[in-house]
């Protein structure tokens, strides 16, 4: 076999209010979500012993205490949003770090994070 790559994406959902501000429209007022936050992870050695990258579970797990911090709160009044825009493409960035750094003893990397406030439209972030 070929050195190929794994990659695997869970999901998960936070409920959240923010503001956009600036946005000169309905956005910039207060107003809420049910975000939803799709999250890859890769690498190219499963284990030796179950033959999983990793478990779907310990990545959900990771996910959450990331998404704890935002999850029912107004999303403005936590740092970093405290003083950048709370914006989905923002907040795909700042999922993306706070996963690196859990990750970054290990084999596996963050590949993407993606954001949406609803079904028709989100926002992906990811490193080249």
């Amino acid at each position: 076999m070929g050195k190929g790559v794994y990659l695997l994406t869970v999901k998960a959902e936070f409920c959240a209010s923010h503001c956009l501000r600036g946005y000169q429209g309905a956005c910039e007022s207060l107003h809420g979500h049910n975000f939803a936050v799709e999250v890859s992870v890769k690498g190219s050695r499963l284990t030796g012993d179950t033959e999983l990258l990793m478990d779907f579970k310990e990545i959900k797990a990771l996910l959450g205490a990331v998404l704890s911090r935002l999850d029912h709160a107004h999303v403005n009044d936590v740092p970093p949003f405290d003083r950048q825009n709370p914006s989905s493409e923002n907040l795909a960035a700042f999922i993306y770090e706070q996963m690196r750094r859990q990750l970054e003893h290990t084999d596996i990397t963050v590949h993407q994070v993606s954001v949406s406030e609803k079904d028709t439209s989100k926002a992906t972030y990811y490193e080249e």
